[in-house]
């Protein structure tokens, strides 16, 4: 690709109307592993691959953040920009919270987080956010997931994959989602989702998630006994 310096900041079009370090970062998304977030009946899911290195601590899932009590974002892409990202989230959230003594809705949180990444396409001296995420929780309005990327772009999905090898498994989840899907049965959808692309197929070993139900509105990690009990239901969405 023939950039001719139009590549040096993320401040100038190239003659052909393209801003390629916004360019760049987005194609550092689709190199990170996959992210997936589902939309059911009964809440949201959010399910990331993850693969830990021999003597790494699993406990602490590297990929799927809290944000408030009830939403998450799962990401894609160079991670140590999603946690700042993250932290500007939870700062903007609380302060919501304070202003208007109400939790922020996740459409705001969304948004907020797209302003936040087309700031750094506009400024000579920064690059842009080398990551996508999936902002996904259950607010007044019901359930909710959307999805932001390096240019600041913020989109509204049922289900989505962002990461390496998203096209084919969006593709998946075009062709299996419901919109009537229980909690379980959209776990189980993610879970199929990831293993589309894995190497060890139908397996949860780097399979993190998190999820948000409709009753409760709070997020929480699902636990490894949950996950084993979901992928039984996995079989069922396999190609």
């Amino acid at each position: 690709m023939a950039s001719k310096g139009y590549d040096m900041t993320p401040t100038m079009y190239s003659p052909d109307g393209r801003i390629y370090q916004v360019e760049y970062a987005i194609e550092t998304v689709k190199r990170g592993t996959l992210a997936i977030g589902v939309i059911s009946k009964e809440g949201v899911i959010m399910a990331v691959e993850e693969k830990p290195r021999t003597l790494q601590s699993t406990d602490v899932t590297q990929k799927i953040f809290q944000v408030d009590y009830h939403i998450g974002v799962a990401a894609a892409g160079y991670i140590p920009d999603a946690r700042v990202q993250v932290d500007n989230a939870r700062f903007f959230s609380q302060g919501n919270r304070m202003t208007y003594d109400e939790s922020v809705e996740v459409a705001t949180v969304a948004k907020h987080l797209a302003d936040q990444a087309h700031q750094f396409t506009q400024y000579g001296g920064v690059r842009p956010n080398g990551v996508s995420m999936i902002i996904a929780g259950v607010d007044q309005k019901g359930e909710s997931i959307y999805v932001t990327d390096p240019s600041g772009t913020y989109v509204q999905f049922a289900a989505i994959a962002i990461g390496a090898g998203s096209d084919d498994v969006n593709a998946f989840l075009e062709k299996n989602y419901k919109d009537d899907l229980s909690l379980e049965d959209a776990a189980a959808l993610a879970i199929a989702a990831i293993n589309l692309k894995a190497e060890e197929k139908g397996g949860i070993k780097d399979i993190k998630m998190a999820k948000v139900s409709t009753e409760s509105k709070i997020f929480e990690k699902v636990s490894e006994a949950d996950l084993q009990k979901y992928s039984q239901n996995a079989s069922k969405f396999v190609p």
